[in-house]
């Protein structure tokens, strides 16, 4: 314990002239020498640090910036009822998974939007990634809100706990704790200022009766009990924000078989009843997320290129329809689309596709870049291939293999990835701005600033 002490001193003297720790949590006094001269080291100790709680005093000391910097994290749900009612339509939401490089990703995607007078975007992370990045929430929203400070960006900032997915296996063993797990990280992420989470419990989805609701049973009940879960503890808890958090559920798990409007009837006649049941005036979730037939990170083939995908558009649209005219809701959900060809995209916000997940496409552009040193690639595979072997599968190549499993490596090469030239930052990043700025107009954010600005008025 001493040896702890001592740190969290030398941690305070560090700070001193532009922190005040007098207080319940860390508090930033000097915005402006915070962020020219300490904002590196925060990151740094947010990231790597090995006392938890230096990480905690940093991650409180960004927060603290973020919040006094005229930036605010936000839930979603306001929009994505407008988007309901008709008020606002042609866009399609943009949702970031950031494996790594997380700080200098998130900067871009700012300067992205910028560029095009756009807004919004979601960053997030799904709880299999927090795993194998190794970040959790408080890292990971710490990232985003440095970045944001670092960017000066003004308004709403919004932060996703993605596909918060019930295990089916250990849930059909011990329900209680499958469910108290979850319970857990859901809290984790709202206190570490999260404001939208995706329940994914349509792994609990049985095919065997004939019967839809009865296929729906699990799926909708636990979603409706994670729902209320997250209402109970986010009122009245001193919240960024007086909006409800953004809850958002699934029918059809990613890479199975396509959703049906009448899937998401019973489902939602499910989740009703029980929601109704546990707090009769809750609000509902804002967005469904649907299969139409793609899967999460494209479906590799033996020469390394990825599987075409014939994705049903007319589905994703009567879903989309289906949620917003009869349950008001935003709409439907696309997961899996970040490797999609380039001339879909500007089809989702035709269709009336509410939001779009992106992950793998981002993730391929960094570990593909020409400046992304040859030799950390190689030793990456190498890593793979030793300590993931089990799951190179047989009939697969070599080339498929490392596709399928180089997500692994965010978590074990963070430092490494932490030190790569500046100039090969800087170059990888000048290519995803880039890629940004494309699928961003295509998903019709050109000018869009202002419908953040109608929906989010006034600061933090």
């Amino acid at each position: 314990m001493a040896e702890s002490k001592s740190t969290m001193e030398k941690i305070r003297d560090h700070y001193r002239l532009v922190a005040d720790f007098s207080g319940n949590e860390s508090t930033v006094t000097d915005l402006e020498r915070f962020r020219s001269r300490y904002l590196e080291k925060a990151i740094q100790d947010l990231l790597f640090h090995e006392d938890r709680a230096v990480r905690k005093v940093s991650f409180e000391l960004i927060r603290s910036a973020f919040s006094q910097s005229g930036a605010w994290s936000e839930s979603i749900d306001p929009l994505y009822r407008a988007v309901g009612r008709g008020e606002v339509k042609g866009i399609t939401v943009p949702a970031i998974n950031i494996r790594g490089l997380t700080y200098e990703t998130v900067r871009t995607v700012f300067r992205a939007l910028r560029s095009i007078d756009a807004g919004p975007v979601i960053f997030e992370l799904a709880k299999s990634e927090i795993g194998y990045t190794g970040q959790r929430p408080m890292e990971y929203a710490g990232l985003i809100m440095a970045a944001a400070f670092q960017e000066k960006v003004q308004g709403p900032v919004f932060i996703q706990g993605d596909h918060y997915q019930v295990n089916a296996s250990r849930y059909l063993e011990t329900p209680e704790k499958e469910i108290e797990d979850l319970k857990y990280l859901i809290q984790e992420s709202l206190d570490a200022g999260y404001r939208n989470i995706d329940i994914d419990a349509s792994t609990l989805v049985r095919l065997e009766p004939e019967d839809l609701r009865e296929q729906q049973k699990e799926n909708g009940r636990v979603t409706a009990q994670l729902t209320h879960f997250i209402r109970q503890i986010s009122m009245g808890a001193g919240r960024e924000k007086d909006h409800p958090v953004s809850v958002g559920g699934e029918i059809g798990e990613v890479g199975k078989e396509n959703s049906s409007p009448a899937e998401l009837e019973a489902f939602m006649e499910v989740y009703q009843e029980h929601l109704s049941r546990l707090g009769p005036r809750e609000e509902g979730i804002s967005k469904i997320s649907v299969q139409t037939g793609t899967s999460h990170g494209g479906v590799p083939l033996a020469d390394g290129s990825i599987k075409k995908v014939a994705l049903d558009f007319g589905a994703l649209e009567a879903l989309s329809r289906m949620a917003r005219e009869r349950y008001r809701m935003g709409g439907a959900v696309q997961h899996g689309a970040s490797t999609l060809p380039e001339d879909m995209f500007d089809q989702f916000p035709k269709v009336g596709t509410l939001e779009i997940h992106l992950a793998t496409g981002f993730q391929n552009l960094v570990l593909d870049h020409p400046l992304f040193p040859e030799d950390l690639y190689q030793k990456t595979v190498t890593y793979l291939k030793d300590v993931h072997k089990k799951e190179w599968k047989a009939g697969e190549t070599e080339e498929q293999f490392v596709y399928k499993n180089r997500k692994r490596i965010f978590g074990p090469f963070k430092k490494e990835l932490s030190l790569l030239p500046e100039e090969a930052v800087k170059g990888i990043m000048q290519t995803m701005e880039e890629r940004f700025v494309l699928i961003f107009k295509k998903l019709g954010l050109s000018g869009t600033r202002s419908i953040v600005d109608r929906y989010f008025p006034g600061g933090a």
